[in-house]
C-alpha cells in the first residue's frame, strides 16, 4: 500500500481517522491470498460522523459555482491519470484482475468520469417556457448529503461514475465501498484532498454492508442512495430507503444475451464474444454470459470460441500476458464452481474450462479459475436463469429471428444485450425488440458518457450517465411569473 499516503482509515471531515469501534478486519489478496492491509470496521456511529461533516461542507460547496466545482474535478481527472500505474497497482492487489487491464480501462475510466462531468455542469442548461404574459423557467440545486454504495468489481471506475456528478451539482458525499476492495476508494479520497475539495465535502466509511451500507441507507438526513450491486441487495436497499422517499437509483443484476447471426462477420463476433463473455473474469454486470448461435454456423461458432476460450491466459495478474486473473474470493469462487457442478447435473457439457489452473506458489493460493464454456442446457435451467458473476457462458442454437428473442428475453434480468449481424435491418428490428436498457450492436461495452445507463427489469431502477446523472443528483423547481 505504499502508493498511499496512509494505512486504511476511514476519511471523515478532511481527516484519516480509525472507526468508531476500533475494529478491523483483513483486506486480502485474491491472487495469493495474503494479507493487504487492516480495514477499519465501521458502524452506525463513523456513518453518522460522516453525515455530520458532509453537512457542515455542504452549505459552502454548494453555493460555489459550477465553473469551480469543474474546475476541482478537472485536477481530480489530472491526479488520478498522473496516478495511473499506481492506482492500477492498487486496484489489482484488491480484485486480483491483471494489471494491464485496470491500466488499460478501469483507472483511465475513472480520470474520464471526472473530466465528462466537470464539462458536463459547465454546459448545463435548464428549461423556460413562455405563454402569452407567463414566464415558466427551471432551477436546479443539490440534493444535500447523498450515500454511495460501491461494488467490488470495478471499484473505482464505479466510485469516480457516482461521485463525479454528485460533487459537480454541489452535493457531499458519503461513500461506502465494498468491504474487499477499500485501497481504491482511500486513495481516491486522498486525491481529492490533494487538490484543493473542501474537508467534508466527500467522505469515505469502511466497513460490511449489513453495518456501514444499512446505517447509510436507514439514514434520516441523507437525501439519496446511489447503489451499484447484486439485485438481492437492491431489493433490501429499496425496501429500506422507499418508506423514507429518498432518491434511489440501483444499477443491478444482469444474465445478458449475446445474439450471434449467421450473416455476421465471424471473427468479428468471435472476438466480441470472447471479450463479452470473460473481461475482469467474467465478473461485470454487462457481461454476455448467455451465448445464442444461428442453427447454420452453430458448430463452426462454437469450436471456434472453445478455441480463443482455451487459449486464454490465465495467471499472475502483473505479467504482462496475462489475460485473466483471479476471481474477487475464494469464496465467490467456490460459488462459481458450484453453478459449474450444477451445469453438469442439469446436463451441461463442459466443453473448455470449469477447473482450477495450475499456477506456482504464492499464486497457487489464489482464487484462479479457468475460463469455461458450456453447451447443451435447456435455457430454463438454473445454470442459464441465475447470474454466476464469473468466467462462464453457455451457448445454444436458435433456428430464426423469433426464437432468438425469446430466448435472450426469457430471464428475469434487462441489463444489456450484444447482437451480431451484417444486416442492418435486422439490427434495428432486433434491438427495439430485446428487453434490456442497452444494446450494442457488432461491438460490446463501447460506452458514450451521454447515454442513458441502467437496466429494466431485476436489473434496476432509474439511468445514470450524462444528463440523468445531473438530474438524479439535483432537483428541479419551476419558478413561475405573471408577467
Amino acid at each position: 500500500m505504499s502508493e498511499l499516503s496512509s494505512g486504511l482509515s476511514q476519511f471523515i471531515g478532511g481527516r484519516h481517522v480509525p472507526s468508531a469501534s476500533g475494529e478491523t478486519f483483513p483486506d486480502l489478496n485474491p491472487a495469493t491470498g495474503g494479507e493487504v492491509g487492516r480495514v477499519p470496521r465501521g458502524n452506525a456511529e463513523d456513518v453518522e460522523r460522516a453525515v455530520a461533516a458532509a453537512e457542515a461542507a455542504g452549505p459552502e460547496w454548494a453555493a460555489r459555482a459550477p465553473a469551480d466545482r469543474a474546475r476541482l474535478l478537472d485536477a481530480v481527472a489530472e491526479r488520478i491519470e498522473g496516478r495511473l500505474e499506481s492506482l492500477a497497482r492498487l486496484e489489482s492487489l484488491d480484485t486480483g484482475k491483471p494489471v494491464s487491464l485496470a491500466q488499460a480501462i478501469d483507472i483511465p475510466r475513472a480520470a474520464a468520469n471526472f473530466r465528462f462531468f466537470a464539462g458536463a455542469v459547465r454546459h448545463d442548461e435548464t428549461g423556460c417556457h413562455t405563454t402569452p404574459g407567463v414566464l415558466n423557467y427551471t432551477l436546479r440545486r443539490p440534493l444535500g448529503v447523498v450515500g454511495l454504495i460501491t461494488p467490488w468489481n470495478l471499484p473505482l471506475y464505479l466510485l469516480t461514475w457516482k461521485t463525479a456528478p454528485a460533487l459537480a451539482m454541489g452535493n457531499t458525499v458519503v461513500a461506502k465501498p465494498s468491504e474487499l476492495t477499500p485501497l481504491t476508494a482511500q486513495a481516491l479520497a486522498e486525491i481529492l484532498d490533494e487538490v484543493g475539495v473542501p474537508p467534508g465535502v466527500f467522505n469515505v466509511v469502511h466497513g460490511y454492508g449489513a453495518e456501514v451500507g444499512q446505517a447509510l441507507v436507514e439514514h434520516p438526513r441523507l437525501k439519496a442512495i446511489s447503489f451499484t450491486g447484486g439485485t438481492l441487495t437492491g431489493a433490501r436497499v429499496a425496501a429500506t430507503a422507499a418508506p423514507q422517499f429518498k432518491k434511489l437509483s440501483l444499477e443491478l443484476g444482469g444474465k445478458n444475451p449475446t445474439l450471434v447471426f449467421a450473416d455476421c462477420d465471424l471473427e468479428r463476433a468471435l472476438a466480441g464474444t470472447a471479450r463479452a463473455g470473460f473481461t475482469n473474469q467474467g465478473q461485470v454486470c454487462l457481461c454476455g454470459s448467455r451465448v445464442f448461435v444461428e442453427q447454420s454456423i452453430y458448430r463452426e461458432f462454437v469450436d471456434g470460441l472453445v478455441a480463443r476460450v482455451g487459449a486464454m491466459k490465465v495467471g499472475p495478474p502483473d505479467a504482462i500476458d496475462t489475460q485473466l486473473g483471479s476471481l474477487i474470493s475464494q469464496a465467490h469462487r467456490e460459488k462459481v464452481e458450484g453453478y459449474i457442478a450444477l451445469a453438469r447435473e442439469e446436463g451441461g457439457t463442459v466443453l473448455t474450462g470449469g477447473a482450477r489452473p495450475t499456477l506456482p506458489p504464492p499464486y497457487d493460493q489464489g482464487a484462479f479459475l479457468l475460463p469455461t464454456v458450456i453447451e447443451g442446457l435447456d435455457p430454463g435451467c438454473r445454470t442459464v436463469q441465475e447470474e454466476i458473476f464469473g468466467p462462464v457462458v453457455t451457448v445454444h442454437p436458435f433456428r430464426d429471428e423469433a426464437e432468438a428473442l425469446a430466448l435472450a428475453n426469457g430471464v428475469q434480468y434487462g441489463l444489456s444485450a450484444s447482437v451480431w449481424t451484417g444486416d442492418l435491418s435486422r439490427a434495428h428490428r432486433v434491438s427495439a425488440e430485446l428487453e434490456t436498457g442497452m444494446v450494442w450492436v457488432n461491438t460490446w461495452l463501447l460506452r458514450d458518457l451521454r447515454v442513458p445507463f441502467g437496466g429494466i427489469k431485476n436489473s434496476g431502477v432509474g439511468r445514470e450517465g450524462g444528463r440523468h446523472s445531473l438530474e438524479f443528483f439535483s432537483e428541479a423547481r419551476n419558478v413561475c411569473i405573471q408577467l
